[in-house]
């Protein structure tokens, strides 16, 4: 493999490039701030310049996810109302389980006498 074919696969295409977590957020950070241009960054990643454009497409997504989901109190208050209804469901349980176990007993035992 010479020098120029560094980077390719085995048709001539250049090879896949993932990028970590990190390594995206370096970039998106590099694009906003002006630091580089798209083309600038596909060349300095490594990566293709539809690549590039994804990444910034994802970064605005998840961003724009997240301030929605950062209103004060809505979510706190979704999350605790599914708390609730799930220790009430939960009561509901053990307290059939608590009903059928006190008729069950009551029919082995038989009725005991008031006193």
């Amino acid at each position: 493999m010479t020098q120029q074919d560094s980077g390719r696969d085995r048709l001539g295409r250049r090879a896949k490039r993932f990028l970590s977590p990190s390594q995206k957020y370096e970039l998106w950070l590099q694009l906003v701030t002006g630091e580089l241009s798209q083309s600038e960054a596909a060349e300095r990643f490594g990566i293709d310049r539809s690549t590039v454009m994804r990444i910034r497409q994802v970064a605005k997504q998840g961003a724009l996810e997240a301030l929605a989901a950062s209103k004060p109190g809505v979510r706190a208050a979704q999350q605790q109302d599914a708390e609730l209804a799930a220790a009430r469901a939960e009561i509901a349980r053990l307290g059939e389980a608590v009903k059928e176990q006190a008729i069950e007993l009551m029919l082995l035992r038989g009725k005991s006498r008031w006193g």
